[in-house]
């Protein structure tokens, strides 16, 4: 097939009716037939589709690849993606120094080791929010009653932000993620949100506690080596990335795991803990939440599965391809939660690999280990079929999942 057939092509591509777990039928054929192809995006442009394990990995881990939104040819999904890709620069548009710099202040409050210590407080709030759930009304929204509140509460005590707040910056994390409506509400949004922030980070200045912000606001606020704005970007990433990503995780391997009872018994029955982080791996390798994909533009030419990506041309590396790879996983399309599928990219590679999954492993560790053996009978209230799903989303969920038991 030509370059210019395929550009014909828009991206995203539409899942499959009845298999919306499932990566695109287009995306999967691409996969097997044609790894490195052109696609054609809203505005027109052809940026270079990657779609193979071994391939999206070696683009994600390429120096001479860069995640900068600004440059010229860089693939913007559309009119919201790219306002929000351009004017708020994050950790995620940003290359080596700066990226380099700004992630080496959070890397010490994200490592293993500290993450594992928060497992007693985590499970506390899971336990707390799963007899919640079980002493409330039947049927129930699990992601409004469980999987939103848990990783919110989490990641609003690690940075220092008062859950009281909730409704205010989850609706604009909603209103963030969204890849369609009014590119100017999204920015509104943002800016409401940094508001929020800066003043926060001012407050923690003055009386800092045991928190993320609280850190940034004394070490480099004090200091001047940051103004309060950039700490706020900084924490405006971490609290809508941090609560979307794995509230989305529990609700689609919630999905998942209820549609396979097999593999759903292997984790609630069984009382290895070893057996639980496995299969978080396995769900996030299969469900590969990141519905936009990584997006890249080449600094310099490059080859990539023999294809030689000129320097200036767009890059989608297609992490859910990529974890459905036969070659990387055989059986890609089965899930098995005893797999060994550590090599997964559901976190992303390279320098750019998310900052917090440490933290999701713990999260979905303590929640798929808990809620299924509390609620042993945990059941879809609805057909499977009625679920509807966020399609135009940066983070792929289920809008709502009733379930009972």
């Amino acid at each position: 097939m030509t370059d210019d057939k395929v550009a014909t092509q828009s991206f995203p591509m539409a899942r499959a009716a009845g298999c919306p777990l499932a990566p695109a039928p287009e995306l999967t054929r691409r996969a097997e037939h044609d790894p490195v192809s052109r696609v054609r995006l809203w505005d027109g442009s052809t940026p270079w589709l990657v779609t193979r394990h071994e391939d999206v990995r070696a683009v994600l881990a390429d120096p001479r690849v860069s995640v900068d939104a600004t440059r010229p040819a860089f693939p913007h999904t559309n009119a919201v993606s790219k306002a929000r890709d351009t004017r708020m620069k994050t950790l995620m548009q940003m290359d080596a120094p700066e990226h380099t710099a700004q992630r080496r202040l959070l890397t010490s409050e994200f490592t293993i080791k500290k993450m594992d210590a928060l497992r007693p407080r985590i499970q506390r709030i899971v336990d707390e929010l799963v007899g919640e759930l079980l002493a409330g009304p039947r049927p129930v929204d699990l992601v409004e009653a469980f999987a939103l509140p848990v990783p919110s509460r989490v990641i609003c005590e690690l940075l220092g932000v008062p859950y009281a707040d909730r409704d205010f910056f989850q609706g604009v994390a909603r209103t963030l993620v969204m890849d369609e409506g009014d590119p100017g509400q999204a920015m509104a949004a943002s800016e409401q949100l940094n508001t929020y922030l800066e003043d926060l980070v001012a407050e923690k200045a003055g009386k800092p506690g045991e928190d993320v912000l609280s850190t940034l606001a004394v070490e480099q606020f004090r200091t001047g080596a940051m103004t309060a704005r950039e700490i706020a970007t900084l924490g405006q990433l971490l609290l809508v990335a941090g609560h979307d990503t794995t509230a989305a995780m529990i609700t689609l391997g919630t999905i998942a795991l209820l549609a396979d009872p097999d593999q759903l018994r292997a984790i609630r029955d069984g009382d290895d803990p070893a057996v639980v982080a496995n299969a978080v791996e396995e769900l996030l390798r299969y469900l590969s939440i990141t519905h936009t994909e990584a997006r890249r533009v080449a600094r310099e030419d490059l080859e990539v599965g023999g294809r030689l990506i000129r320097a200036g041309e767009g890059i989608i590396a297609v992490k859910s391809t990529a974890n459905r790879d036969q070659a990387a996983f055989p059986d890609p399309d089965t899930l098995d939660v005893h797999r060994k599928t550590r090599h997964h990219v559901a976190f992303g590679h390279g320098s750019h690999l998310c900052l917090g999954a440490p933290l999701a492993r713990v999260e979905l560790q303590i929640v798929y280990g808990t809620l299924y053996r509390r609620v042993p009978t945990l059941k879809l209230a609805v057909p499977s079929d009625e679920l509807e799903f966020a399609e135009n989303a940066v983070f792929y969920t289920a809008r709502e999942l009733p379930v009972t038991w």
